[in-house]
Protein backbone atom coordinates (compact mmCIF):
# COMPACT_ATOMS: atom_id res chain seq x y z
CA UNK A 1 0.00 0.00 0.00
CA UNK A 2 1.50 3.62 -0.84
CA UNK A 3 1.16 6.78 1.11
CA UNK A 4 -0.50 9.71 -0.75
CA UNK A 5 2.97 11.07 -1.04
CA UNK A 6 4.18 8.19 -2.55
CA UNK A 7 1.54 7.75 -5.01
CA UNK A 8 1.78 11.45 -6.32
CA UNK A 9 5.71 10.99 -6.91
CA UNK A 10 4.99 7.76 -8.71
CA UNK A 11 2.27 9.77 -11.09
CA UNK A 12 4.51 12.88 -11.41
CA UNK A 13 7.52 10.46 -12.14
CA UNK A 14 5.55 8.70 -14.84
CA UNK A 15 4.40 11.73 -16.26
CA UNK A 16 8.07 13.11 -16.29
CA UNK A 17 9.14 9.56 -18.55
CA UNK A 18 6.08 10.66 -20.66
CA UNK A 19 6.74 14.21 -21.08
CA UNK A 20 10.33 13.08 -22.05
CA UNK A 21 9.19 10.52 -24.69
CA UNK A 22 10.72 7.31 -22.44
CA UNK A 23 7.52 6.52 -21.53
CA UNK A 24 7.10 2.62 -20.55
CA UNK A 25 3.79 1.85 -22.39
CA UNK A 26 3.48 -2.02 -20.75
CA UNK A 27 2.86 -5.30 -22.63
CA UNK A 28 -0.37 -7.00 -21.19
CA UNK A 29 0.59 -10.36 -19.48
CA UNK A 30 -1.60 -13.14 -18.40
CA UNK A 31 -0.01 -13.19 -15.13
CA UNK A 32 -1.25 -9.58 -14.75
CA UNK A 33 -4.53 -10.15 -15.68
CA UNK A 34 -5.43 -13.09 -13.87
CA UNK A 35 -4.00 -11.35 -10.35
CA UNK A 36 -6.25 -8.62 -11.46
CA UNK A 37 -9.12 -10.44 -12.29
CA UNK A 38 -9.23 -11.57 -8.37
CA UNK A 39 -8.73 -8.23 -7.08
CA UNK A 40 -7.74 -4.66 -7.59
CA UNK A 41 -5.41 -2.25 -5.57
CA UNK A 42 -5.18 0.78 -7.49
CA UNK A 43 -2.52 3.73 -5.57
CA UNK A 44 -4.68 6.70 -7.27
CA UNK A 45 -7.81 7.97 -7.97
CA UNK A 46 -8.26 10.34 -11.18
CA UNK A 47 -10.94 12.25 -11.92
CA UNK A 48 -10.46 13.08 -15.55
CA UNK A 49 -12.47 14.88 -18.48
CA UNK A 50 -13.70 12.47 -21.36
CA UNK A 51 -11.20 14.17 -23.71
CA UNK A 52 -9.84 11.42 -25.88
CA UNK A 53 -5.93 13.46 -25.93
CA UNK A 54 -5.56 13.10 -22.56
CA UNK A 55 -5.77 9.22 -20.67
CA UNK A 56 -4.21 9.26 -17.61
CA UNK A 57 -2.96 5.99 -17.61
CA UNK A 58 -0.74 7.06 -20.81
CA UNK A 59 0.30 10.39 -19.40
CA UNK A 60 1.16 8.68 -16.26
CA UNK A 61 2.99 5.97 -17.79
CA UNK A 62 1.00 3.43 -15.44
CA UNK A 63 -0.09 -0.20 -16.20
CA UNK A 64 -3.11 -2.39 -15.80
CA UNK A 65 -4.77 -1.61 -12.49
CA UNK A 66 -2.37 1.28 -10.73
CA UNK A 67 -4.91 3.34 -11.19
CA UNK A 68 -8.95 4.23 -10.71
CA UNK A 69 -10.28 6.24 -12.88
CA UNK A 70 -13.19 8.12 -13.51
CA UNK A 71 -13.94 10.37 -16.57
CA UNK A 72 -16.80 12.51 -18.12
CA UNK A 73 -17.06 15.59 -19.79
CA UNK A 74 -15.76 18.82 -18.25
CA UNK A 75 -15.20 17.21 -14.87
CA UNK A 76 -18.65 17.36 -13.59
CA UNK A 77 -19.21 15.80 -9.98
CA UNK A 78 -22.96 13.89 -10.62
CA UNK A 79 -23.91 11.50 -7.91
CA UNK A 80 -22.43 8.71 -10.07
CA UNK A 81 -19.10 10.38 -10.16
CA UNK A 82 -19.37 10.97 -6.25
CA UNK A 83 -20.39 7.59 -6.12
CA UNK A 84 -17.23 6.24 -7.88
CA UNK A 85 -15.11 8.47 -5.59
CA UNK A 86 -16.46 7.08 -2.69
CA UNK A 87 -16.16 3.53 -3.79
CA UNK A 88 -12.47 4.50 -4.15
CA UNK A 89 -11.93 5.78 -0.89
CA UNK A 90 -13.79 2.98 0.87
CA UNK A 91 -13.64 0.02 -0.68
CA UNK A 92 -10.26 0.29 -2.79
CA UNK A 93 -8.42 2.17 -0.25
CA UNK A 94 -6.69 4.35 -2.90
CA UNK A 95 -4.36 7.35 -1.00
CA UNK A 96 -4.65 9.57 -3.70
CA UNK A 97 -7.24 11.46 -5.35
CA UNK A 98 -6.43 13.55 -8.14
CA UNK A 99 -8.41 15.92 -10.28
CA UNK A 100 -7.04 16.51 -13.67
CA UNK A 101 -7.81 19.63 -16.07
CA UNK A 102 -6.57 20.10 -19.40
CA UNK A 103 -6.24 22.65 -21.97
CA UNK A 104 -8.60 23.09 -24.99
CA UNK A 105 -11.90 21.28 -23.46
CA UNK A 106 -14.76 21.27 -25.65
CA UNK A 107 -17.43 20.82 -22.85
CA UNK A 108 -15.62 23.79 -20.90
CA UNK A 109 -16.16 26.12 -24.34
CA UNK A 110 -19.33 24.45 -25.20
CA UNK A 111 -20.50 25.58 -21.32
CA UNK A 112 -18.96 29.07 -21.76
CA UNK A 113 -21.12 29.24 -25.24
CA UNK A 114 -24.06 28.37 -23.38
CA UNK A 115 -23.23 30.90 -20.54
CA UNK A 116 -22.18 34.00 -22.33
CA UNK A 117 -23.72 33.57 -25.97
CA UNK A 118 -27.12 31.15 -25.23
CA UNK A 119 -25.62 28.56 -27.13
CA UNK A 120 -27.73 25.42 -27.26
CA UNK A 121 -26.42 21.57 -27.79
CA UNK A 122 -28.90 18.29 -27.40
CA UNK A 123 -30.22 17.55 -24.94
CA UNK A 124 -27.96 14.95 -23.14
CA UNK A 125 -25.24 17.15 -23.91
CA UNK A 126 -27.19 20.35 -22.43
CA UNK A 127 -27.40 18.24 -18.88
CA UNK A 128 -24.08 17.70 -18.43
CA UNK A 129 -23.61 22.11 -19.62
CA UNK A 130 -26.13 22.82 -17.00
CA UNK A 131 -23.90 20.98 -14.71
CA UNK A 132 -21.02 22.96 -15.43
CA UNK A 133 -22.33 26.68 -15.34
CA UNK A 134 -22.30 27.16 -11.30
CA UNK A 135 -18.66 26.78 -11.66
CA UNK A 136 -18.73 29.78 -14.48
CA UNK A 137 -20.65 32.12 -11.72
CA UNK A 138 -19.56 35.47 -11.77
CA UNK A 139 -18.74 35.66 -15.26
CA UNK A 140 -19.71 38.08 -17.05
CA UNK A 141 -19.20 37.98 -21.45
CA UNK A 142 -16.28 39.69 -22.42
CA UNK A 143 -15.20 41.70 -25.63
CA UNK A 144 -12.56 39.48 -26.55
CA UNK A 145 -10.41 36.11 -25.29
CA UNK A 146 -8.21 38.03 -23.44
CA UNK A 147 -11.11 39.32 -20.72
CA UNK A 148 -11.84 36.02 -19.68
CA UNK A 149 -10.24 34.83 -16.40
CA UNK A 150 -7.02 32.53 -17.36
CA UNK A 151 -9.37 30.06 -14.24
CA UNK A 152 -11.28 29.17 -17.06
CA UNK A 153 -9.30 30.22 -20.12
CA UNK A 154 -9.98 27.60 -22.32
CA UNK A 155 -6.43 28.59 -24.12
CA UNK A 156 -4.46 29.27 -20.78
CA UNK A 157 -3.21 27.09 -18.12
CA UNK A 158 -4.77 25.02 -17.19
CA UNK A 159 -6.94 25.49 -13.85
CA UNK A 160 -9.51 22.68 -12.39
CA UNK A 161 -12.33 23.54 -9.77
CA UNK A 162 -14.23 20.62 -8.32
CA UNK A 163 -17.50 21.62 -6.30
CA UNK A 164 -18.18 18.55 -4.17
CA UNK A 165 -21.40 19.99 -2.59
CA UNK A 166 -22.03 18.21 1.12
CA UNK A 167 -18.71 16.07 1.00
CA UNK A 168 -16.72 18.06 3.29
CA UNK A 169 -19.40 16.56 5.88
CA UNK A 170 -20.14 13.24 4.48
CA UNK A 171 -19.68 10.65 6.81
CA UNK A 172 -17.82 8.26 3.96
CA UNK A 173 -15.83 11.52 2.90
CA UNK A 174 -15.02 13.53 5.89
CA UNK A 175 -12.46 10.53 7.36
CA UNK A 176 -10.91 10.46 4.11
CA UNK A 177 -10.55 14.26 3.66
CA UNK A 178 -9.18 14.13 7.39
CA UNK A 179 -6.15 11.67 6.76
CA UNK A 180 -5.63 14.29 3.48
CA UNK A 181 -6.41 11.70 1.02
CA UNK A 182 -8.26 13.59 -0.36
CA UNK A 183 -6.82 17.39 -0.80
CA UNK A 184 -9.02 20.27 -0.27
CA UNK A 185 -7.81 23.51 -2.66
Amino acid sequence: MYSADQALARLIAGNERFVRGKARFPTVKKAVLARLAKRQRPYATLVGCSDSRVPPELLFDTGFGELFVVRVAGNVMSAEVMGSLQYAGVHLHTPLFVVLGHEGCGAVQAALAMKLHGARERSRIEVVLRNMLPGLRGLRPAKSAAAVPADISTNGPSRTAMTTSGSETSPTMAPLIARQAIARG
